[in-house]
Parts: C-alpha cells; sequence; structure tokens
C-alpha cells in the first residue's frame, strides 16, 4: 500500500476525461471541501506533520511527550467525502444504504474494475440529538491494495476486540473559545474502542466504523460544550491505528479531516422507515444524552445524566486520555 500526499490531485480514469470515483465521492457527499486555511462550514484534508504521534523509540525511552513527534505529512488513505447528516434515529451503517453517494460512487468504480478503488473506510461519528441525530461521517479510500501483514490490514482484517484496543484518535483545536481549547487539550489522543462504544461493518471492500459518542456521559458534555460553539470551531481530528510495540512504530494516521466552522442548518436530511429507527443509546442505566438544535443553538437535556457521569476532565473527548502520552 502506498502512502498518499496532501494536494496531489486524484486520478482520473485511464483514456477519459472524466472526474476520478474520489472526485465524485467528494462532490456528491454532503458537506463541501473547503480552504484548508481560510474556509468556513466545510472541510479540509490537513496534512499529518500536523499531529504528534508515537515516533521510533517511544517505548525504549519511555513514553510521554519525549517520544512523541509530527508524524509524516503523507497518510496510509486519501480523504473520498464528508457527509453531515442528520435523521429522526440514530444512523448506523451508512455504507449499506442505498442513499450514500461515496458509497455509490465507490460501488460504479469497482464495478467497472478502476484500479484505484480498491478499498473504503468510513468513521461515522453519531451525534445525539432531539429532535434529529446526527452524523459526521468521514470517508476515507485506499487506491493500492492495504498489506495484509501492516498494521492497517490487521486493523480491517482483525475481530472486534483487536479494533477496540487500537482505534485511535488525536485532535487538535485550531481556533475557538478558550473554554473548549481548555477542555478538549491539543494534540490528545484517545482510544476510542475503549472510551466509547463502537460498532464495526465489516464488507469485502470495505470498513465502517459507527463511534456511539452518546455511549459515554463524559464524552457527551464535551459534545455539547463544542456544539455549543460549532460555528467558531475550527478542529482537526487525526485517525490511526495504535501502534503498541517498538515494531510497530512510528505511528502513521490513516486519514485527517479539518471540520471548519460547520453550520448545524447544513446537515442533510435522511429519512428512515419506521423499521430502521434504531432504539436510543443506553449509558450506564441511563439514556443517552440529547440534544435539542434550534436557530443554529443546542441546548441539553441531560444535565443530570453529565454530573452523574463526574465533571469534565482536561481530555480530548473522552474520559481516557492518554496519560503521558501512553
Amino acid at each position: 500500500m502506498c502512502p498518499t500526499k496532501p494536494g496531489r490531485p486524484a486520478q482520473a480514469a485511464a483514456g477519459s476525461g472524466e472526474k476520478s470515483w474520489r472526485e465524485q465521492a467528494v462532490a456528491a457527499s454532503s458537506l463541501r471541501p473547503v480552504d484548508l486555511d481560510r474556509g468556513t462550514n466545510g472541510w479540509a484534508s490537513p496534512p499529518g506533520d500536523l499531529f504528534h504521534l508515537r515516533a521510533r523509540g517511544y517505548f525504549s525511552c519511555g513514553g510521554g511527550k519525549r517520544g512523541k513527534a509530527p508524524s509524516a505529512a503523507e497518510w496510509l488513505l486519501r480523504p473520498a467525502g464528508v457527509d453531515w447528516l442528520r435523521s429522526h434515529a440514530r444512523l448506523d451503517h451508512v455504507l449499506a444504504r442505498h442513499d450514500n453517494r461515496v458509497a455509490a460512487a465507490f460501488r460504479r468504480a469497482r464495478l467497472r474494475n478502476d484500479p484505484t478503488a480498491h478499498f473504503l473506510l468510513a468513521v461515522n461519528l453519531q451525534v445525539p440529538g432531539r429532535p434529529d441525530a446526527y452524523s459526521a461521517v468521514f470517508y476515507f479510500a485506499a487506491e493500492a491494495p492495504i498489506a495484509p501483514d501492516s498494521l492497517l490490514g490487521r486493523f480491517v482484517q482483525g475481530d472486534d476486540a483487536y479494533r477496540n484496543a487500537r482505534f485511535k484518535i488525536a485532535n487538535r483545536i485550531v481556533n475557538g473559545p478558550w473554554l473548549l481549547r481548555a477542555t478538549v487539550g491539543n494534540y490528545a489522543a484517545c482510544l476510542l474502542g475503549r472510551a466509547l462504544t463502537c460498532r464495526y461493518h465489516r464488507g469485502v471492500d470495505y470498513l465502517e466504523i459507527d463511534v456511539d459518542i452518546g455511549s459515554s456521559a463524559i464524552a457527551s458534555a464535551i459534545l455539547h460544550l463544542a456544539l455549543g460553539a460549532v460555528t467558531s470551531v475550527t478542529i482537526d481530528m487525526g485517525f490511526l491505528v495504535e501502534s503498541q510495540s517498538e515494531e510497530e512504530l512510528p505511528e502513521r494516521l490513516f486519514g485527517a479531516v479539518r471540520i471548519a466552522r460547520m453550520e448545524m442548518g447544513a446537515a442533510r436530511y435522511v429519512e428512515l422507515p419506521p423499521n430502521e429507527a434504531m432504539p436510543e443509546t443506553v449509558c450506564s442505566g441511563r439514556a443517552g444524552a440529547g440534544f435539542r438544535v434550534s436557530s443554529g443553538k443546542v441546548v441539553n437535556h441531560s444535565r443530570q445524566q453529565d454530573r452523574a457521569g463526574g465533571k469534565v476532565g482536561r481530555s480530548m473527548s473522552c474520559p481516557e486520555r492518554e496519560r503521558g502520552g501512553k
């Protein structure tokens, strides 16, 4: 599998002037691509070297910040679009939906044996809400085969226990209110599979990771804080498979996305038939946190639950921020 560089244009189908399948997918996704530095209400692809990850020698030097360094600028996968969706119930397994435009572009490319359409990986951050639930879906594509013995290959082929122990996010607050920056922190890393409920949907040529933010009261409280200032926040999110031995270093992002001052009203509504409605998230025996969205503001309906879950600590977006970088 060849690493990919930010800014490299997608390759069009050989011998044609048409857009590549990935360009079609980006154009069809509901959130528009914007300029990395000046864009608003959209997404961009930050280079990997903006993130500090575990470098060679991390374990031999005792870990912590001393063992971290800027990651390689190239990602392992290519960006293939971002969807900002809402519906009356939680959206699970979006890659299997017939109305998913990114998946449709990928399927068409596979049918015509496009050599750049090998594998699709989607990260679906599920945001609890009332009356509507939201999903931020990030799509990443492999334009070459994923080596089965690579760390990413083992993650794709592994079982859910392996994935939960390895699936990691790194955050950077680029712009935002001081309170949010102080709460979330910068260069914060978190094993999402251990902090939140993650559901994995594996197909022959795709993997979808559904991350249920409502499964954690603390994560929901931080989310409430972020959504309350969403139009003034720019955040970088990098996704990776955690390295847990010296032989697996250095860590590499399989994808990264910058969300720039997004508007709640920009979400595309997805109609669900009654039989597809998913039950409300349960967290520690309580209903998942709910947010009512109106006129760009977010009102929390589960403050008692947030208090029961404890105060929001200085963590990324989960209660298990790596202590000392470990």
